[in-house]
């Protein structure tokens, strides 16, 4: 008589390690959806310091480019949680962060005009944003 291997375990086994990557994925996305809601509303809350950090060359439009962005934040944020728009929302938070980037050059370039941030993070905030990017694209792609 042959006998039949006790399955159960591995089987067990691999249901947890399934749904461990999905645990972590919806974190993910959730802390995502925080930081960008957090960060979208923060530009109508204190709209003068990124009013600040707007490169010269738009300082014209400085008030309706900190209003757009903004709100480019808020949609991309919320749009993370909602599974129809989650994969677009990941492009489009990875867009929002490219356009914002030369914001955060300027601040680089330009420490003494930013004396109430410290100058190591006004670098910092450099090599952040591909990280960043590349946190939009993972947490967005299932």
């Amino acid at each position: 008589m042959t006998s039949v291997p006790d399955t159960a375990e591995p089987v067990e086994q691999l249901q947890l390690e399934s749904e461990e990557p999905r645990s972590s994925r919806r974190v993910s996305r959730l802390l995502l959806s925080l930081f960008w809601v957090g960060a979208g509303v923060n530009h109508f809350v204190n709209p003068r310091f990124y009013e600040a950090i707007v490169p010269p060359s738009l300082k014209d439009e400085a008030a309706g480019v900190v209003r757009w962005s903004g709100v480019a934040e808020l949609v991309g944020g919320v749009g993370v949680l909602l599974p129809a728009t989650r994969r677009l929302s990941g492009i489009w938070l990875i867009g929002v962060l490219a356009a914002v980037f030369p914001a955060n050059i300027y601040m680089a370039r330009e420490p003494d005009q930013f004396k109430q941030v410290p100058r190591w993070a006004l670098y910092a905030r450099l090599p952040l944003q591909p990280l960043c990017m590349l946190w939009a694209w993972k947490a967005t792609r299932r």
